[in-house]
């Protein structure tokens, strides 16, 4: 589906709020488009007013007193042709009264009272009274009302277009929030449910960018975009009816401007969407480099890669920079720069237009058409300058949202909400061929049974498929052949999160939230209550590890819990696993960072634990599975070695080599 559809789409959402926003913009703008009309109104037919003909009247309403008699203009006399008894014309800046009816139109010149009128190759002379300003201010009373009535009007129009727009501003603004929170909340779910092999291949920067900056990015769309796109097309709608009106010839040629702007749209966004592409990309990319670095700082300080790091950045940074500067040259020429030319050239051809005619004698348009010409002129390319400069905008949410699009159609694993009886936790392995790429199998015809309260361990060098073991069972990844099952039935028929919902797993490395202790071990799961939590702390010791904390179960934990030690993190983890009372229990080399002591501590919780579980462990010390029920041993992929800790050590095979070696070490250690 093509992208724009798709942002459409989201719109769609918010369609009423956007739609009653875009109807108060088309008010303002008509507003604004009707100003101009008010003006030349004013102009034209009231400042310019009285040079009009007159009619002899009898009646004093809206009449003038001049000598003796009174005089209305003929514009408000009501009969079709009245009898015209006087006319008025202007010369210079004085205006001039002649008891008879002239024509309106010509060129005239004044010289000793007489009046010469050259017209369509006529020329005619009329005996004509200079009024003074009393008198010609007299001849403006009637016209005062209206015109103040018309000013009220003017500034009552920008009055009703200032206030509809500052609607419509803040209801496009509403609606364009929605819109970003909603997709804001559709890219953070689908990052819950993509499978964990997603993750392998992009890093978690690129994802940050994509529902942090490429959001905000089509929020621009929904806002500056929309708002000036649909203020233009109805100003330049307004703007050409009432330019048509005024004289179709002119608007003609002024239309050329809208398929020059057409086609400069196209050659835009041909290069500005390649442009922007690589930006994003890029701006993806440095944030990813930023996470990376700042997780692995004190790596980069302890090796002194700091020059090195910061040389890759600095690659990063350029190539977006020279991008930028492509784009920001590409923008210039978009701008100012061309709405400018165009805007010198519409200005050209007015003065060709209206000079030739003056100067030809030709020209029969009012003073107060001039004035509206060139404030539409003015006004047209308000909304060009707008629409053009959004171009820059509409790609960037264009090539925003492709990304958005990308990742919201990647295939994830819908988070079901269907809970299954607890299981008992029994488990087989029966054939299982698994590999991270195609056809590089690291788990090769596995076969494992494990009965109900039993204490499986996985032993094995690094990289033998112990941890890969456990991932299957969780079903972080599928099996490639074979099947696993639980009580008999397949796990690949049984829902992700209904499977893991009777299952914990305790990590080498334990990963604590930010938030409380007691926010970590609940992870707001309001079946855990803080009695559980209590509870489960205890049941591992943990109680007497963390004592010292001022605020126990309230006790703040920064990221990562950076300010709890190694061990305290693991016991949180430890009790976090034990408070969801699981069916079955993964514990993935999770003593291996722990001290001795802390070690004995949930050693000797574990034996309590484990009554009523199945409990996997991924052994690193060999001496914390001593009492495992069961021992596999992999290497390459494969089981080598299965039996107890005393079976094994008999057979004085490779369990046998590595608890010999381990135990030589730990004695030259103590040594």
């Amino acid at each position: 589906m093509m992208t724009g559809k798709r942002l459409f789409q989201y719109a769609l959402k918010m369609k009423g709020t956007i739609i009653i926003a875009l109807f108060l913009l088309t008010i303002a703008v008509v507003a604004e488009v009707l100003s101009p009309l008010v003006a030349k109104n004013v102009i034209d037919n009231h400042i310019l007013g009285i040079e009009d003909h007159w009619v002899e009247t009898e009646d004093s309403d809206k009449s003038v007193e001049f000598a003796e008699k009174y005089y209305t203009r003929a514009t408000y006399v009501e009969e079709e042709k009245p009898e015209i008894s006087a006319t008025i014309l202007q010369s210079g800046r004085s205006f001039y009264f002649i008891d008879e009816e002239v024509s309106l139109e010509g060129k005239r010149s004044i010289e000793n009272g007489i009046m010469t009128i050259t017209y369509d190759g006529k020329i005619e002379s009329y005996e004509a009274r200079k009024l003074t300003i009393a008198e010609t201010m007299n001849f403006y009373n009637p016209e005062i009302p209206t015109i103040v009535k018309l000013i009220v009007i003017y500034f009552g129009l920008f009055v009703i277009a200032g206030v509809f727009r500052y609607g419509q501003y803040v209801l496009l603004q509403v609606a364009a929030n929605r819109i970003i929170q909603k997709m804001r909340n559709a890219l953070f779910k689908k990052t819950q449910t993509l499978p964990i092999s997603y993750f392998d291949n992009v890093p978690a920067g690129k994802i940050v960018a994509r529902i942090t900056n490429d959001t905000e990015a089509i929020r621009d769309l929904y806002v500056a975009v929309l708002s000036n796109f649909f203020t233009g097309f109805v100003y330049l709608i307004g703007i050409y009816t009432v330019m048509f009106i005024l004289d179709a010839r002119l608007a003609v040629a002024f239309t050329l401007l809208i398929p020059i702007v057409i086609v400069w749209m196209f050659i835009y966004r041909k290069f500005a969407a390649k442009y922007n592409h690589v930006i994003r990309s890029k701006n993806s990319e440095i944030n990813a480099m930023i996470n990376e670095t700042i997780q692995g700082l004190p790596i980069i300080q302890a090796f002194g890669r700091q020059n090195k790091t910061a040389s890759e950045f600095e690659h990063l940074n350029n190539t977006h920079f020279e991008y930028q500067n492509k784009l920001l040259v590409l923008n210039s020429l978009s701008s100012g720069n061309l709405v400018g030319t165009l805007q010198t050239i519409v200005f050209v051809i007015f003065i060709w237009y209206f000079g030739g005619a003056y100067l030809s004698g030709e020209l029969a348009v009012t003073i107060g058409v001039l004035y509206a010409f060139v404030d539409y002129i003015i006004r047209l390319f308000n909304p060009i300058y707008n629409i053009v400069n959004q171009f820059a905008n509409l790609e960037r949410a264009m090539v925003a949202g492709e990304r958005v699009f990308k990742l919201l159609d990647e295939p994830g694993i819908p988070v079901s909400d269907e809970k299954m009886k607890r299981y008992q936790g029994n488990v087989s392995f029966r054939n299982v061929y698994f590999g991270y790429k195609e056809g590089e199998y690291v788990l090769k015809d596995i076969n494992i049974e494990a009965k109900h309260g039993e204490t499986i361990a996985f032993v094995g060098h690094t990289g033998s498929g112990k941890s890969s073991l456990m991932n299957l069972l969780f079903r972080f990844y599928d099996v490639n052949k074979g099947e696993i099952l639980i009580d008999g039935k397949n796990i690949q028929d049984i829902p992700h999160q209904t499977l893991r919902d009777h299952m914990a797993i305790v990590l080498q490395d334990p990963y604590l939230f930010t938030g409380t202790i007691y926010s970590n071990i609940s992870l707001n799961d309001p079946r855990i209550t803080r009695e559980k939590a209590e509870a489960a702390l205890k049941a591992v010791g943990a109680d007497r590890v963390l004592r010292h904390l001022e605020k126990g179960l309230d006790e703040p934990v920064i990221e990562k819990g950076s300010t709890l030690s190694s061990g305290e993190r693991q016991l949180i983890s430890f009790a976090r696993a034990l408070a969801f009372n699981p069916a079955i229990l993964i514990l993935d080399e999770a003593t291996s960072n722990i001290d001795t002591e802390t070690e004995n501590i949930i050693q000797h919780a574990m034996d309590v634990l484990k009554q009523g579980r199945t409990t996997f462990i991924i052994a690193h010390r060999l001496s914390t599975i001593k009492n495992a029920d069961q021992i596999y041993v992999l290497d390459k992929g494969s089981i080598v070695e299965q039996g107890t800790h005393d079976q094994l050590m008999e057979r004085k095979g490779k369990y046998f080599q590595m608890y010999q070696l381990q135990q030589g070490n730990l004695i030259n250690q103590v040594s």
